[in-house]
């Protein structure tokens, strides 16, 4: 690899004291264009057909978007007729701008206008490039004649318009913006201006394309900066933001640009577009809504969204796509998780304003995900807190902290040899299976109490190991008699007996749950949980297990 046959392929641009820097934020959502219809879709190996594009073009409606460039109307019969389709069946909402592209060749924009008859709210994008690169290698123009092609390009607007009798809004793109001189890509941006005459109640619409990547985006703000303080009738100017992702910072582009002052961002869904992608507006969107800044746009059904756009793009919607990939608030880590259950546990028994939780920048539930099935996943990574989580939340199981350790490594100690994911159904089956009402060595077939005096007397019929045997003793409790008869009868050795209980809040609540400790010989400590009706019934049911697990 050769490095040594690269260069810089920008032009700074002519700033010493840039603004946007001393910006932290973007204090409000900008103009969102969607271009998937246009961009992302002559970057698909398979382009949408007419029906797919209409089921796209409706499901950007109804997430908010206000601007949607839909084609390229003069390149093909099928942009056309989606262009006359969405016209004729009137299914372009009034509060809704569709957008076309055109190059700046009159036959082009004559047919482009002409394909927009009947429309009630329309953008045309005129643009031609005016990169270093491309006026020397491709166009073998002067800047002079590149500035005379997008000039020709504008005043057919005009003529065209007039003809028509119609008032579209214009948009003009100095292609390849970042390869080109900011002085000379001003130059041509204020030609075509001179011609269009904006005014405050008709802006023009300069967009600044990231044609291809080629700075740090830091570099870009100050292109848009530089632009932004020199074009000419900036109060009926709309900057225009279109980053492409070739170096993977187009989301930094557009949120550094848009601190410099852009007011407008075009951009994909998931950052679909040639190459590397454009801007992924769900995550500049996302971004500001984290921030506490509304979007704009409807994202709440973020696993809708992702199924539509893979069944009609047939792209993927990556796993780790920031916001919306299938495991963005996933936690494998155990310490992740014990934060997170921690952090919910807070909101709890808190009345709390904003959203802190650690590990998770915003709400899964606003986007539509889960907590129980989406946040706390569980594997070989996963920790004590997590499980624990998983088992209250989703199945009533309030472990105690101790008890939670032990659960823990025994669901880890499952994933780790079976080497893969468990679900919360196979997380609750081991547990039931390992701690829940345990019957083997020790199984208790009958049981009665009586009162004698200040004590309680329990009777008991067991089995253990294989034999069966009524056995009894007397205890300050019903619990404690039934551990003295254990003990004094079966020979059985513990101490540290300790005890919890609590209704099963998942399905009946009638039953009740308790937790049990014991400590053997050693030291270590031994649990079993019982869930009955009956709460006694649950406690003896949870000794046995505690029992079982020391013997077993």
């Amino acid at each position: 690899m050769n490095a040594s046959k690269y260069t810089r392929q920008y032009f700074p641009a002519p700033i010493t004291e840039p603004e946007w820097i001393k910006r932290d934020h973007i204090e409000k959502a900008p103009i969102w264009c969607s271009v998937d219809l246009r961009d992302g879709n002559q970057s698909l190996m398979i382009p949408m057909s007419l029906e797919e594009k209409l089921e796209f073009f409706k499901l950007l409606v109804k997430i908010g978007f206000k601007e949607i460039e839909i084609g390229f109307p003069a390149a093909s019969e099928t942009e056309y007729t989606f262009l006359r389709t969405l016209i004729e069946e009137n299914l372009i909402p009034d509060d809704v701008t569709v957008q076309v592209l055109t190059q700046a060749r009159e036959h082009i924009i004559r047919k482009t206008f002409e394909s927009l008859k009947g429309v009630k709210n329309a953008v045309v994008h005129l643009y031609n490039s005016t990169s270093l690169a491309q006026r020397e290698q491709v166009f073998k123009k002067t800047k002079q004649e590149i500035i005379d092609i997008a000039v020709e390009g504008a005043k057919l607007f005009n003529k065209i318009s007039e003809e028509m009798g119609v008032n579209y809004r214009y948009e003009y793109s100095p292609e390849s913006f970042t390869g080109t001189e900011p002085e000379f890509a001003l130059e041509v941006c204020n030609a075509v201006l001179d011609v269009w005459k904006p005014t405050p109640d008709r802006k023009v619409i300069i967009n600044l394309p990231v044609t291809v990547e080629v700075s740090m985006p830091h570099v870009y703000a100050n292109q848009v900066e530089y632009m932004h303080k020199n074009l000419k009738y900036r109060d009926s100017v709309l900057i225009s933001l279109h980053p492409h992702n070739d170096r993977g910072c187009a989301v930094a582009d557009t949120e550094m640009g848009l601190l410099a002052g852009g007011d407008r961002v075009e951009g994909t869904l998931f950052g679909n577009g040639e190459r590397t992608g454009n801007t992924d507006i769900i995550t500049v969107a996302m971004n500001l809504f984290a921030q506490g800044v509304d979007p704009m746009l409807d994202l709440s059904d973020m696993p809708e969204i992702s199924e539509l756009y893979e069944r009609v793009t047939r792209m993927q919607v990556y796993e780790r796509t920031p916001y919306a990939g299938k495991l963005v608030f996933a936690a494998f880590s155990g310490s992740h998780q014990d934060a997170i259950a921690k952090g919910m546990k807070w909101r709890e028994d808190h009345t709390c304003r904003y959203w802190t939780v650690p590990y998770l920048p915003i709400d899964p539930k606003d986007v539509g995900r889960e907590y129980e099935t989406d946040v706390i996943r569980i594997n070989s990574q996963s920790g004590k807190g997590g499980i624990g989580y998983l088992l209250e939340h989703q199945f009533g199981y309030f472990l105690p902290k101790k008890m939670r350790e032990h659960v823990g490594y025994t669901v880890k100690d499952v994933s780790d040899h079976s080497h893969k994911e468990l679900s919360a159904e196979e997380v609750l089956e081991i547990f039931t299976r390992e701690y829940v009402n345990l019957t083997s060595p020790l199984e208790v077939k009958d049981c009665h109490f009586v009162r004698k005096g200040d004590q309680i007397k329990a009777m008991l019929t067991v089995n253990f190991k294989g034999e069966e045997k009524d056995i009894a003793a007397e205890g300050n409790g019903r619990l404690d008699a039934v551990s003295n008869a254990f003990k004094r009868h079966l020979g059985l050795e513990y101490s540290g007996l300790t005890y919890h209980e609590h209704a099963l809040e998942s399905g009946s609540t009638s039953r009740a749950v308790t937790y049990v400790s014991i400590t053997d010989e050693s030291g270590k400590q031994h649990w079993g949980a019982g869930v009955d009706e009956d709460i006694i019934t649950s406690s003896v049911h949870a000794l046995v297990s505690a029992i079982n697990k020391k013997i077993n």
